[in-house]
């Protein structure tokens, strides 16, 4: 019985070439086997609706389907084919699958990229291939606090690429960069690449957060006294008031000296300065009377 392609895919035979491509790329993004795993008619489907689509969106092949119901002209009706049918390009099962994506969005033929399109089973590639996404990639960067406060750059090796990554001021450990489309290829939108920031520790400087903490000296006359400590910043050192009858150990907050806060202008975290009390440690015989007369008063 002959086939009436214009019912695979559910249009009229007035149905012009643009009706033709949309009715067969609907079709066929419902019936390809890779959306249907567990349904083992979908691959007859999707090979009658892929036939169709052969047939009526080829102007030669369409006028002698219109004329004579069949691809197969009469006996001495130019163009036909040995067999009686248009040669048609199949896989090891019988069908060949092909690049659906290309052939519904318009990819290039193989044989000719100055075509805008595909014809279902001309070029394509092996099954599954062309619509598997590709696997996102991640990669472990370490970075000092410094670097992290000012921000860094770091060059990663693509094949025969060299790419330049940012790293954000104020990114943190954990922090991941991302590198879109530079992951694994696959077959179809290739995955990102993730660097995944590791901020190594400061011999200078504690983190929290966006908090930093630093140790301060303190003689310990200013801390009976009061007066005024250099305190190191990441970004340069500044003067500080300590007053006086200042305790070991207290914690001073510096605003705005601490971390810069990631991907937000101008807003940074606070500092706080730890004091430690230092004492002289060799005096003389007049340094030492002079310590204990003062004990004494107390």
């Amino acid at each position: 019985m002959p086939k009436n392609y214009y019912e695979t895919l559910g249009v009229p035979k007035t149905a012009d070439e643009k009706d033709i491509k949309k009715a067969y790329r609907r079709l066929a993004k419902k019936y390809h086997p890779d959306a249907n795993p567990d349904d083992p008619g979908a691959k007859a489907k999707f090979q009658e609706v892929s036939e169709a689509y052969e047939v009526l969106s080829d102007a030669d092949k369409k006028s002698v389907y219109d004329r004579f119901g069949t691809t197969t002209p009469p006996q001495g009706f130019p163009g036909g084919a040995p067999g009686g049918q248009y040669p048609y390009t199949q896989d090891g099962d019988g069908f060949d699958f092909g690049e659906l994506f290309q052939t519904m969005f318009g990819g290039r033929d193989a044989q000719n990229p100055q075509q805008g399109g595909r014809r279902p089973g001309i070029g394509f590639k092996p099954f599954g291939a062309q619509n598997t996404a590709g696997q996102d990639i991640e990669q472990p960067v370490t970075i000092s606090l410094r670097e992290a406060y000012q921000g860094a750059t770091r060059l990663v090796t693509k094949g025969d690429r060299t790419l330049r990554v940012n790293i954000p001021a104020g990114a943190s450990t954990g922090t991941k960069v991302r590198m879109a489309g530079e992951g694994d290829p696959g077959g179809g939108k290739p995955g990102d690449l993730y660097l995944v920031v590791n901020v190594d520790t400061d011999p200078q400087f504690e983190r929290d957060g966006d908090h930093l903490t630093t140790d301060i000296k303190v003689d310990v006359f200013t801390a009976m006294l009061g007066g005024e400590v250099e305190v190191p910043t990441l970004a340069r050192a500044i003067k500080m008031k300590i007053p006086a009858g200042m305790q070991s150990g207290r914690r001073l907050r510096i605003p705005g000296k601490g971390m810069p806060m990631m991907r937000q202008a101008d807003k940074f975290g606070d500092l706080y300065a730890r004091v430690l009390i230092t004492v002289p440690e060799n005096l003389n015989d007049e340094q030492r009377a002079l310590v204990e007369q003062l004990r004494s008063t107390f």
